[in-house]
């Protein structure tokens, strides 16, 4: 095998040396964790395999190898500070990994890695050091072993010994752990240093030295709540190997950004700013959108679109946080998606998902540019005039309430505030800013993360059962089964109480609520957006009835039906007639097969950028969550509706198969949002074969039950279509029945409506609704006249309302009027006409609006731009006799308060405030 010329054969080439020794290549899975609740995003390539290492998941293979794209950059482990500052790190990497489940282990692992880096990557042995755990107490003693296997390699004066920190590995507080053995490569002078294995020296303290190339972790250990460690029955490994700092090795350069992963990127950002070359200390920042943009494609691609908590509020820093570089160098016009389409360019054939999603990315990333570049202009226009007042008064702190605002109320994020206040010799206490943020909105800091814990007792039966429930449901609806496993569900916890656990019996008795495991079921247990089956559990012997309420699968394939023993007694063991409600089936069936035919309308009407974000299907509704910049028209809700009712008047049948997952991604079939697929997946299409003119027919990975023929699902309605966050659009839309009930209801609505309007048909229904539309926006005109007239004391002279103030020297005219009208507009066109007719002078008016108390102050232009009234200060002084605040521009302000029986008030004292502001 020829070395590897950069990044992408490395990659190439790792794969291909784990599976000519028996390992399953693996794909990358999203960087979104699959069903982990305790994960932002996949930070490691062992993610996938977490329920392989616990023995909760069970895989045709024992040993695996992936190139697994992570993502750090919120929560526990967060490098985004770090980015494009450092040589080393990123939000997005690649970590390339070996994995053994039970299978080999020491001694394959370091051999396979030191065959790997000196063979194939060629690296030279004599800068390569290695480093072992060097014990801590009987519970985790000195990894003899892996020092003695190293030996056999090389020198033992190139062999570390470090402690638990840099050496010992552990999935939590409890469960698998295990020593660690590192490889590093030493970049100093020369080969490596001469003081191996001494205390205090090597790759854990002389960072600029050395750079770590390869984790490999042993897991052999579990970890008890007790805190003692027993040896597991079949240890294992996990390895991570970063693909970046093998390719800046490789490639022979300092930093991970000059390797050809970020050359290209960071080259198109400078392209797009007219520069080129190195740029010194802006340099920086054009790392910064290269790295960005790398994170931001991969995370769009993935599900995520920038939004307000969670995962979503990740990816929006990260957006932001390049735009805001973007702005240090020049780039004021939108330029991101352009560099999120080179990622596209450069990564879409090691990750074909990424050129699937090569519309949505640059859809979404316009939006998000368009949004933060109209809030950085607001945001940056109120930070100069706090900076500004910071500098009047001397002080070097920036407000902690003044940096909370900022995000609140203009959405300026806290770290660019920071960035600011640094760049302007300023300190922000920002755990005080986050403090006052966490009080104002009682958010937790990580909304939107992930599923609800799974319970151990499920994962303690799919171990013990071997497998999971065998599923029925495709071509029955009721069928016999033993029953494996009883739970009885955990009561809700005392407010502020930990959560309970289930608990696992051998018998219940009548009234119980229950959760039972069958070997086989015909009830389809909720996954894949679709609800779980309701029904009956019929005891073969005749003595107990379980009404099932709904049916869910936790894990493994497990179904665990849900419900209350309405009569008798039950135990392990037995045997049960389950039957699965029928009617209600039958129309989730409709649902879900409406599902895929609006998927694939929206497809062929909107375009193929459209993606499915999230489902669910009811006995009652469908609703259907898509990628889509901009909201849906008429005439594409429409279209869409069409041609889903031309899939259904076809009556095409519905066809299942079993295949390979490659196979079915040959065959066309797209992948939902959200579901993980194992090797072998079931595939349903509906429609008929695929035509010249384009696709005829949906096709689409699924385990969900569906109709036999597109026209079971009878009618199709769409009956809403709204945003539900930036860049996804959400669809509702009913079938069957349903569907004609709710059309059936509106058709009775537009009888009653041409009834009342006399009309014989439709047409002349909306002609006379037109007729009363004009006819009552002219009203309202003839309405908002005689406001304005009540408002300026219907037209008359208002000389004997105009009083003279004298003040300082100066003689000022005012009208101060209690209105009957105080309608903000209203109010503004009075004065305006009340101004007109002072010539110069002051006008002030009080009233009444709903509730509350309003007030208007407005002067001529002569006395705002002399300087002699200034109308927001004198309604400043006004407002406080209806307890409100409120102020405005010299020549017009507004303001308002609670108290409605303090505007007599306003107009007693306007002339003696407008006399005190003369002075």
């Amino acid at each position: 095998m020829a070395r590897p010329a950069d990044a992408h054969a490395i990659r190439s080439a790792f794969l291909s040396f784990f599976e000519e020794r028996g390992h399953a290549a693996v794909p990358s899975s999203p960087l979104v964790p699959f069903d982990d609740p305790t994960l932002l995003f996949v930070n490691a390539g062992m993610v996938q395999f977490k329920d392989v290492f616990t023995g909760r998941d069970k895989r045709d293979y024992t040993r695996a190898t992936s190139a697994q794209r992570c993502l750090r950059a919120g929560g526990k482990h967060n490098d985004l500070d770090n980015v494009g500052f450092t040589p080393r790190h990123h939000t997005l990497f690649e970590m390339l990994g070996n994995f053994s489940f039970g299978d080999y282990f020491k001694r394959d692992a370091i051999r396979w890695g030191w065959e790997f880096l000196t063979q194939v990557l060629e690296l030279p042995a004599e800068k390569l050091v290695v480093s072992v755990f060097n014990g801590e107490g009987e519970n985790a003693p000195f990894d003899q072993e892996a020092y003695d296997l190293w030996a056999e390699i090389i020198p033992k004066e190139r062999i570390y010994a470090f402690d638990a920190k840099e050496n010992f590995w552990q999935m939590g507080d409890t469960g698998p752990c295990g020593p660690c053995s590192e490889i590093h490569i030493w970049r100093g002078e020369g080969g490596a240093p001469p003081d191996g294995g001494k205390p205090g020296k090597g790759p854990a303290f002389e960072d600029d030295k050395y750079m770590e190339l390869w984790n490999l972790v042993f897991m052999q250990y579990e970890k008890l709540a007790s805190g003692e460690m027993t040896k597991l029955p079949a240890p294992s490994v996990d390895t991570g190997a970063g693909l970046e700092r093998l390719a800046a090795v490789l490639e022979g350069v300092e930093t991970n950004y000059e390797t050809g992963l970020f050359v290209p990127i960071v080259d198109k950002v400078k392209a797009l700013a007219g520069v080129s070359g190195h740029q010194g200390e802006r340099e920086a920042s054009y790392r910064v959108i290269a790295d960005h943009a790398r994170a931001t494609a991969f995370l769009i691609a993935d599900g995520v679109t920038p939004d307000q908590t969670g995962r979503p509020y990740v990816l929006r820093r990260i957006m932001r946080r390049a735009i805001r570089h973007a702005t240090l160098v020049g780039l004021e016009d939108l330029f991101f998606h352009e560099v999120c389409d080179e990622v596209v360019n450069r990564f879409g054939e090691a990750y074909p998902e990424l050129r699937e999603a090569r519309e949505v990315i640059a859809g979404a990333v316009k939006i998000e540019e368009e949004g933060f570049r109209r809030t950085l202009a607001r945001g940056l226009r109120r930070v100069s005039k706090i900076l500004a007042g910071l500098e009047a008064e001397g002080s070097k702190v920036f407000p902690v309430d003044e940096a909370a605002d900022l995000y609140t109320s203009a959405g300026f994020p806290i770290d660019l505030t920071r960035v600011i206040a640094e760049e302007n010799e300023l300190t922000l206490d920002e755990a005080a800013v986050a403090e006052k943020l966490e009080a104002q909105k009682g958010e937790s800091s990580f909304a939107g993360g992930g599923g609800s814990k799974v319970a151990d007792v499920y994962f303690d039966i799919v171990n013990e059962l071997g497998q999971g429930t065998a599923f029925l449901g495709y071509g029955a609806t009721a069928g016999e089964a033993t029953l494996k496993a009883i739970v009885i569900p955990a009561p809700e916890p005392a407010e502020g109480e930990p959560a309970l656990e289930p608990t696992r019996v051998e018998s219940a008795q009548a009234g119980q609520a229950v959760e039972l495991i069958f070997d086989q079921s015909p009830f389809y247990g909720e996954s894949g957006g679709q609800v779980g089956d309701t029904g009956a559990l019929r005891a073969v012997d005749g003595g107990a009835v379980v009404t099932v309420t709904q049916t869910s699968k936790p894990t493994g394939g497990l179904h665990v039906h849900h419900g209350e023993l309405a009569g008798g007694s039950i135990a392990v063991g037995q045997r049960f007639v389950l039957e699965v409600d029928v009617a209600r089936r039958d129309a989730i069936r409709r649902n879900h097969s409406a599902t895929h035919m609006l998927h694939h309308a929206l497809r062929k009407v909107l375009g193929k950028h459209v993606a499915q974000k999230g489902s669910l299907v009811a006995p009652d509704r469908l609703r259907f969550d898509f990628s889509h910049a901009r909201s849906v028209t008429r005439e594409e809700t429409r279209r869409i509706e069409a041609e889903v009712n031309a899939m259904v008047l076809a009556n095409a049948p519905t066809g299942t198969a079993e295949m390979s997952l490659a196979d079915a991604k040959q065959a066309g079939a797209i992948g939902l949002f959200g579901e993980k697929y194992g090797a072998e997946v079931r595939v349903v299409t509906i429609g008929e074969v695929e035509t010249e003119a384009g696709e005829e027919r949906s096709v689409e990975l699924c385990g969900g039950t569906h109709v036999a023929r597109a026209g079971d699902v009878g009618l199709f309605k769409i009956v809403a279509e709204g945003g539900v966050a930036q860049g996804v659009r959400r669809i509702e839309a009913m079938t069957g029945m349903g569907a004609v009930e709710w059309v059936q209801e509106r058709a009775e609505v537009v009888d009653q409506v041409a009834s009342d309007l006399r009309a014989r048909d439709l047409g002349e229904v909306l002609g006379r609704l037109e007729k009363l539309h004009e006819e009552l926006a002219a009203r309202g005109r003839e309405i908002d006249s005689l406001k304005r007239k009540l408002a300026t004391g219907g037209g008359g002279s208002q000389a004997s309302e105009v009083v003279e103030v004298e003040g300082g020297g100066k003689t000022v005219k005012l009208t101060a009027r209690r209105i009957p009208v105080a309608d903000p507009k209203i109010m503004r066109e009075a004065a305006d006409t009340l101004r007109d007719r002072m010539g110069s002078g002051v006008v002030v008016l009080a009233g009444e609006r709903d509730g509350k108390a309003n007030l208007l102050v407005a002067t001529t232009k002569d006395l705002a731009k002399g300087k002699i009234v200034h109308a927001g200060k004198l309604a400043a002084a006004l407002v406080v006799h209806v307890d409100g605040r409120g102020g405005g521009r010299p020549d017009m302000a507004q303001a308002g308060g609670p108290k409605v029986a303090g505007l007599d008030d306003v107009v007693a004292h306007a002339a003696e405030e407008l006399a005190k502001q003369l002075a």
